[in-house]
């Protein structure tokens, strides 16, 4: 395998420190940027003293700063951003000011570079709630809140650079990734945090709804392989969707986990389901999820005391946090607009 000079914006989040371990495990250089937002230092601390990492806290707006870092770079990783729905509907300016200003900065100094491949990380929740499922990439973009959004207009301008400035792009649209080191912030968010926070200190699971809604719950691994699939590929300017190949519901989550569960009022602007149409990417790439979900929830609970600081939510605090989800995404003239 050819030894490459690898770039990988948000390196210490979530998603890009699984990509980092396993660039390392393949026996790449790698170079993280991060500003430690969302980020976190120990989410690399297993691989720090790998001699083929370069760790440099720095924010992606500032290309001023981070463009020296690009220079003799194969392949970039543009994975940094905000997440989140509630904050970036408290915040919009700063995800913008993130996810779109960021992404054009890294595109810059990726083109000033000319880097071989540049892979973008894209989000599912474009689609918003699609008309059918699986949810194809032709399907219509529908944004509900500002992170949704802005991080589509990012996937425009990485295609935008792609078209116009022949930077070799290509996009994979993430389905609701899970796995060890998910965000464990102090914002309310991804149903797997909650859960194994609640789970870990004997409180009820909170089930929005009725628990039916599924989600193609997609195995961290899996998406770190895509990313590198796609990057060894000679496939530019497509976008792909990255699944699980099927679609989950929360209650059977609950069940994996056990413990006792209460139900919480159903939010404005989130689809009933969430399934990606994955032929694309199996045709194209021969891509294809290889962690079964009660394996990975398996591994999640042998991780679970990384949970052990998280927030532990319960009813009144979710009805709390999510205030202005339920304000600003209620439509107009429904009852919960009323009341």
């Amino acid at each position: 395998m050819t030894t490459r000079s690898i770039l990988v914006t948000g390196g210490a989040g979530f998603i890009g420190s699984h990509l980092v371990e396993r660039l390392l495990s393949d026996g790449h250089r790698v170079t993280v940027i991060d500003n430690f937002t969302t980020g976190r230092p120990l989410n690399l601390a297993h691989v720090k003293d790998n001699p083929r990492l370069t760790i440099h806290e720095a924010d992606i707006v500032d290309r001023r700063t981070i463009a020296p870092l690009f220079r003799g770079v194969d392949w970039v990783f543009h994975m940094a951003a905000l997440a989140d729905i509630v904050p970036s509907i408290q915040q919009p300016l700063a995800y913008h000011h993130s996810n779109v200003d960021g992404t054009v900065s890294v595109l810059e100094a990726a083109r000033a570079a000319d880097v071989k491949r540049f892979l973008y990380t894209a989000s599912s929740s474009c689609y918003g709630i699609p008309d059918h499922y699986p949810t194809p990439e032709t399907a219509g973009i529908r944004p509900q809140y500002p992170y949704a959004l802005t991080k589509f207009v990012g996937e425009q301008y990485a295609m935008h650079w792609a078209h116009v400035y022949k930077l070799p792009v290509v996009s994979l649209r993430l389905f609701n990734v899970y796995g060890p080191r998910s965000r464990t912030s102090g914002t309310y968010g991804a149903v797997f945090g909650v859960f194994l926070a609640q789970h870990l200190h004997g409180k009820p699971l909170t089930i929005v709804g009725d628990g039916t809604q599924t989600r193609d719950f997609t195995f961290v691994a899996d998406v770190a392989d895509a990313f590198v699939t796609a990057a060894e590929s000679d496939v530019r300017g497509e976008i792909f969707n990255v699944g699980s190949t099927n679609t989950y519901s929360v209650n059977l989550l609950a069940t994996l986990i056990g413990g006792e569960t209460v139900h919480i009022p159903k939010r404005p602007g989130e689809p009933d389901s969430t399934f990606a149409d994955t032929s694309k990417i199996a045709r194209v790439l021969g891509w294809k999820p290889k962690t079964k979900f009660e394996d990975g929830v398996k591994i999640m609970l042998a991780h679970i005391d990384y949970w052990r600081e998280a927030p532990v939510w319960n009813p009144a605090s979710i009805a709390e946090a999510t205030k202005e989800w339920f304000q600003f995404l209620t439509p107009e003239g429904s009852a919960s607009d009323r009341s």
